[in-house]
């Protein structure tokens, strides 16, 4: 009987013992999930955000927690009892605890300035490499962009506070910004500030007039077909939209390492685009001035920037400028009229009535066929009939850009190139592409890519 009594009392105890030992198990779960949790909140608070700096208000120190929670704090950190966490739970409140505090400590200093990226429109966000040019208003510089590393011309206008932004610079931002065609100039970014207006554009290595001072004698007659289908495209565009260049000439024509011509200088004669030729800028603008213009016209239209087509090209053929004057108005005409004859009403209507034309200050001039003063637009197909087109004293008579690009003289070219879109490179078509020059190894321009695109080996 007394045996029975204590199997059962052994068993009763037991139980108890077993009772208390998983109440001491759930008390214990529930202890640590609770601080589990309250550690989860912060951590769980400092991830929602980028960084835990100025996060005073949601993250606590150490001093701020109970001492009967530091104690569970520590225990959980350095102890692996069965009846608690597991392990790997126990390093996750660990490792997110370090955290928070890694953090919080971090946020007592002083709070870093957050490095600014550089952004389009910004003057720091472009480098200077090397001055180009420089003219009465701006100064041109070769220039690197510090948000896509392209090179770059920045063109910086100096503004006079008395003054404000000079209008021509103000007509070239306004009218670049909406001219898109691989044949002009592309502006990147427009930058003002107080002292200056830096129009910052494609970086092209150099023009016209110094692609032909590098290859003296006239250029090679393909390269001149292409590069004056070139120009001829860009007026189109920029006349189909009324627009004028007014300023025509070599040195604001800019010609690509592959070949491609880009009209630029929109508006802003007196600032280069590209390093300046060693004559005066009134002398060489005379050089390709409309007769017109040159009389005192103000009657401005496309025919104005047609002459001025007409002058390059035979430049490009011959290798010398068509009208060279070299001392004033006066003697730039003469010049003219020696080649196409002195205008009178049958040959110009309304001449008599231009202001500057007076006709006993000129020398009577009969015309000339045009190879008699460019003896080498007869070896080129066309190549005289076109330029006469151009080369008309009366304006009305001259070409059109349009016209002009429908000429006999481009028609032994591939079909493709007249329907090109805008922004479309002429040498995205097979086999166009710019020939060597004279002594220039076909390295230069001879190779093609998969597009039949000249690739030039020359240096910037």
């Amino acid at each position: 009987m007394c045996a029975m009594i204590d199997s059962q009392s052994a068993e009763k105890i037991s139980r108890m013992k077993k009772l208390r030992r998983t109440l001491s198990e759930s008390f214990g779960r529930i202890a640590l999930k609770k601080e589990e949790s309250s550690f989860d909140e912060i951590c769980v608070t400092k991830m929602s955000t980028r960084n835990c700096q100025g996060m005073d208000s949601v993250i606590k120190p150490l001093d701020t927690i109970p001492e009967d929670k530091k104690v569970r704090v520590q225990r959980t950190q350095s102890s692996f009892d069965p009846f608690e966490k597991p392990a790997n739970q126990v390093k996750r409140v660990h490792s997110e605890n370090n955290a928070c505090i890694t953090a919080r400590s971090g946020s007592a200093g002083k709070e870093s300035p957050k490095p600014t990226s550089p952004k389009f429109g910004k003057a720091d966000s472009y480098e200077k490499l090397e001055k180009l040019g420089e003219g009465s208003y701006a100064t041109v510089y070769k220039g690197k962009s510090k948000v896509n590393g392209k090179l770059v011309a920045l063109k910086v206008i100096r503004l006079q506070e008395e003054e404000g932004t000079p209008f021509t610079a103000i007509r070239e931002a306004s009218l670049l910004k909406g001219l898109k065609h691989a044949n002009i100039v592309l502006l990147h970014d427009i930058i003002h500030t107080k002292e200056t207006l830096t129009l910052v554009f494609e970086y092209v290595h150099t023009d016209l007039c110094q692609y032909m001072d590098k290859h003296p004698g006239g250029l090679h007659p393909e390269n001149v077909k292409l590069l004056l289908f070139q120009l001829l495209r860009g007026l189109s565009y920029i006349h189909q939209r009324y627009i004028l260049h007014r300023d025509l000439k070599p040195q604001n024509l800019l010609i690509s390492d592959t070949g491609e011509l880009k009209l630029a200088d929109f508006g802003l004669a007196r600032a280069k685009s590209v390093p300046s030729h060693t004559y005066s800028n009134e002398v060489v603008t005379l050089w390709y001035r409309p007769p017109d213009v040159l009389l005192g016209s103000t009657e401005y239209s496309t025919c104005l920037d047609m002459w001025g087509v007409g002058c390059i090209f035979v430049e490009m053929i011959q290798g010398v400028a068509a009208f060279p004057g070299m001392k004033d108005i006066q003697d730039q005409l003469e010049r003219i009229f020696l080649v196409l004859g002195t205008p009178n009403e049958d040959t110009w209507p309304g001449v008599h009535s231009l202001p500057h034309f007076k006709p006993e200050h000129f020398t009577h001039y009969s015309p000339k066929s045009l190879r008699q003063a460019w003896n080498k637009l007869s070896y080129v197909a066309h190549a005289e009939d076109l330029a006469s087109k151009l080369l008309q004293c009366f304006p009305k008579n001259r070409l059109s850009a349009q016209a002009a690009l429908s000429h006999e003289y481009f028609s032994d070219l591939p079909p493709r190139l007249w329907e090109l879109t805008d922004m479309s490179s002429i040498f995205t078509v097979p086999n166009v592409r710019l020939q060597p020059e004279s002594g220039e190894s076909m390295r230069v321009f001879g190779k093609t890519n998969s597009h039949g695109k000249g690739v030039s080996n020359s240096k910037h």
